[in-house]
């Protein structure tokens, strides 16, 4: 499934794709809060990483943890005119996976993980792309 939201004017945009994770716990989605909000575990990619190297990097840095890429869920991106970063185009592949163990400090100090049930997450994320990357994943894990 591929989600589009927005639609691109006329001008140049900056691209970023990136590789993000959705873990559960028990009834609860695992996300990191930061001063702007709440967004998924992961980020933009570097040259030549794959997703699944994208997600381990980011979730060591961003919260220390190992993690288990297991499936894809889907992929969005949007047009965004940002104030300061002016036109925006994320680009973003979402999986389903699992925190193993922590194994080192976060080396971005204003990440914080949170644990949220879906009811009291869903809307709130920073990215609308990032709010419907959750719904699908909780829809899914509902099925089963």
């Amino acid at each position: 499934m591929h989600k589009i939201v927005g639609t691109p004017k006329e001008v140049k945009y900056r691209n970023r794709k990136g590789a993000y994770l959705i873990p559960k716990k028990d009834d609860y989605i695992g996300v990191v809060k930061i001063p702007k909000g709440y967004f998924l575990l992961g980020g933009g990619m570097k040259k030549g990483e794959t997703d699944q190297d994208c997600i381990r990097r980011e979730c060591m840095e961003e919260i220390g943890y190992k993690v288990s890429v297991e499936y894809k869920i889907g992929s969005a991106e949007a047009y965004i005119e940002n104030p300061k970063m002016g036109y925006y185009h994320p680009i973003q592949t979402y999986y389903a996976g699992e925190l193993l163990e922590m194994v080192q400090r976060p080396i971005e100090h204003n990440h914080k993980l949170v644990w949220m049930k879906f009811e009291e997450l869903y809307g709130k994320m920073y990215l609308e792309i990032q709010n419907w990357a959750i719904a699908e994943y909780w829809n899914r894990e509902r099925r089963f």
